[in-house]
């Protein structure tokens, strides 16, 4: 018979809301000659009421003084022990409890309580776990099925006391909460061991292939102890007492005080994935606080943790661990270490099947990341081109963002962007341009302008999508030009100047050159330049009113602005009607003229000199030349070789001695 209750009563009440824990222990009742086998007791005390912050201490260890297995043999025994012997250990106090009856609760003694578990020491989880190992071998030696599985589990098995040993011998093995979680652990797993052994010791089992499976399992969870052991004492954490100045408050609802950054990091390597999770969620938010508190601490063995939490079954844990990788990301220090650790295959399955937040933060960590040319053919080799194309067609504006800015910058590398047209990139770029979303279109205008930069493939692949109308919309929407207007720029030549100029590109570019940034202004030069090529074309830009502009650009202060200006200007004034224009200007010849400075930061000497060389057949602009200080300037030019800088100092020279003995 199975006694699964026993009640019993004393002169004290207690309340049906509180429990007191003792230990487990099994009641097996028969005649007079058989045994009790009281393994521990659990008692639940009802009706109780009394403050448990107020509990004696002594009921709580009360299980450690009557937890050897006790064989009583007479049943009146038995009753004596239920109804005097547990009241005298329980030891209350009088003025904490009231006089009601108490229930005994009786389970089996397999299950347990965690409740008590979490009294034990770590002395002596040691004792416990170090009393286990000789048990689990005994038991595993005389186990005879399976003889080349319970071999490699034996030999693991002997490995445990020596890991034990080195981590007890520890100064700090007593001062460290993740030395005794380890060691429950451990006992867990030879516990499970022994359990194993008994079963295939048994004539009857389960079937062979499931058998195979489970000690498959135990022996992954052996190697699982004995390499968690050993990374306690590689990480350093059991060196750390005393909190550093790196420690931060626990979250909410641990029973911790206060993690270092260390021990986070050492708890995302070992342990359950719950401990795993709460160490996750503390180092995002120091990150968040100062990523500089965490980011010395970092090592192949932390980074590679969080590589493999990526792919953990907690939809919650991948979603906290992408958090923390992409906030990673934005410090620049670990990209390569994050790289070599294999991140890049679960941030592109994140993207592909990941919740919202986990394509989110996994579409900016590659974005940040293929900021590097080779881990953006990483990213590519990896299969992330269509995954990314994906996102692009996506109502997500951050996550369409971020994926736009990542193929752009794989369309830099000009040996991917064969492998982009293939993904149908033109197609999705072009669409995106009028998007609404200022980021998206603005990456969408530089991939354009990159991957028309030399592959005439894909110029033609764009005007046939109708790239060139999208691109002057484009212009006209107020974003930023730049790119826009470097791509316009890169077609030039696959499409004719004739066409550009009838879908109103010249009114664009004056607009440009009057009121954008310098970018825009220089790419827009740059494209008037490419647009003349032939008088015909050369007189249309000089009557669209750019000739002003260009002139006022020659003060510009970028050089490099400065001289694109001078090289339009000496284009267009091959026809008379532009070099007329250039000449009413009162700021041309002041402007070309200090564009003669022989310093080499100065790359637009050459086309000043060509264009004064073409105003010099003015006695007005020769004497503007002269008062400018035009002579010293070409005199320079002359020693440094620079072309027509020779003639154009003789004539200036004859000029003005000309002028010395009243000649015109």
């Amino acid at each position: 018979m199975q006694l699964n209750r026993t009640c019993c009563c004393l002169d004290r009440g207690f309340d049906e809301s509180d429990t007191c824990y003792g230990v487990n222990w099994e009641h097996r009742t028969g005649s007079c000659n058989d045994t009790i086998l009281l393994k521990g007791l659990k008692i639940s005390l009802l009706k109780l009421n009394f403050d448990r912050s107020r509990l004696p201490l002594n009921l709580w260890r009360g299980y450690w003084r009557i937890a050897q297995p006790i064989t009583l043999r007479f049943d009146f025994l038995r009753d004596w022990f239920l109804v005097h012997f547990i009241p005298r250990i329980l030891n209350f106090s009088s003025d904490l409890i009231s006089a009601k009856p108490i229930e005994i609760m009786v389970e089996d003694h397999d299950k347990v309580d965690k409740a008590v578990l979490d009294f034990r020491s770590t002395e002596e989880w040691l004792s416990y776990t170090k009393d286990l190992v000789p048990v689990a071998l005994e038991k595993a030696r005389k186990v005879n099925g399976f003889p080349g599985r319970w071999k490699m589990i034996i030999s693991k098995l002997e490995q445990i006391p020596t890991r034990l040993s080195d981590l007890s011998s520890h100064p700090c093995f007593l001062k460290n909460t993740l030395c005794k979680e380890q060691l429950q652990s451990v006992s867990k797993t030879l516990n499970e061991s022994i359990k194993m052994a008994e079963k295939c010791s048994k004539e009857k089992h389960e079937g062979k292939l499931q058998m195979q499976s489970d000690l498959d399992a135990l022996s992954g969870k052996i190697d699982l102890n004995l390499r968690d052991c050993g990374l306690l004492i590689k990480t350093g954490v059991l060196s750390e007492v005393a909190l550093s100045s790196c420690t931060l408050s626990a979250p909410e609802g641990t029973s911790h005080g206060s993690y270092s950054v260390t021990e986070l990091l050492a708890r995302l390597q070992i342990g359950h994935l719950e401990a795993k999770h709460k160490a996750l969620d503390s180092l995002v938010d120091v990150m968040k606080e100062d990523e500089k508190t965490v980011l010395p601490f970092l090592g192949r063995s932390s980074i590679s943790a969080l590589v493999q939490l990526l792919t953990a079954t907690s939809p919650r844990i991948r979603e906290t661990t992408v958090t923390l990788i992409c906030t990673l990301t934005e410090s620049g220090i670990c990209d390569d270490l994050l790289v070599s650790e294999g991140v890049l295959p679960p941030l592109i399955r994140l993207l592909e099947s990941g919740s919202s937040v986990g394509r989110e933060k996994s579409a900016i960590a590659l974005r940040r990341l293929s900021v590097s040319p080779e881990i953006g053919r990483a990213i590519a080799g990896h299969g992330g081109v269509q995954p990314l194309t994906e996102v692009c067609s996506s109502s997500d504006s951050v996550s369409r963002s971020s994926a736009t800015c990542t193929l752009k910058n794989l369309s830099v590398i000009p040996d991917l962007r064969q492998t982009l047209a293939e993904e149908g990139i033109v197609t999705i770029m072009i669409g995106l341009l009028d998007s609404g979303v200022l980021s998206v279109s603005e990456y969408a205008a530089k991939c354009l302008q990159n991957l028309t930069s030399s592959n005439e493939d894909l110029k033609r692949a764009v005007i046939t999508e109708g790239g060139v109308r999208s691109l002057l919309a484009y212009i006209d929407s107020g974003l930023p030009q730049e790119a826009a207007i470097g791509a316009i720029r890169n077609l030039v030549g696959s499409v004719s100047a004739e066409t550009l100029i009838s879908l109103g590109l010249l009114p664009r570019l004056v607009h440009v050159l009057d009121s954008s940034s310098t970018g825009a202004q220089k790419a827009a030069v740059g494209t008037l330049i490419r647009v003349s090529h032939s008088p015909e074309v050369k007189k249309v830009v000089g009557e669209s009113g750019c000739i002003p502009l260009l002139i006022k650009l020659l003060e510009a202060k970028p050089n490099e602005v400065r001289e694109v200006a001078a090289q339009a200007i000496a284009t267009l004034m091959t026809v008379p009607r532009n070099v007329r224009e250039v000449k009413r200007d009162p700021r041309s010849v002041p402007g070309l003229v200090q564009l003669l400075d022989p310093s080499p930061q100065n790359t637009a000497k050459k086309y000043a000199v060509c264009c004064l060389g073409v105003l010099s057949t003015s006695k007005k602009c020769r004497r503007l030349m002269i008062s400018y200080g035009a002579i010293g300037y070409l005199k320079k030019l002359t020693e440094m070789d620079i072309i027509g800088s020779k003639m154009l100092l003789g004539r200036l020279q004859r000029r003005k001695f000309g002028n010395f003995f009243g000649k015109d």
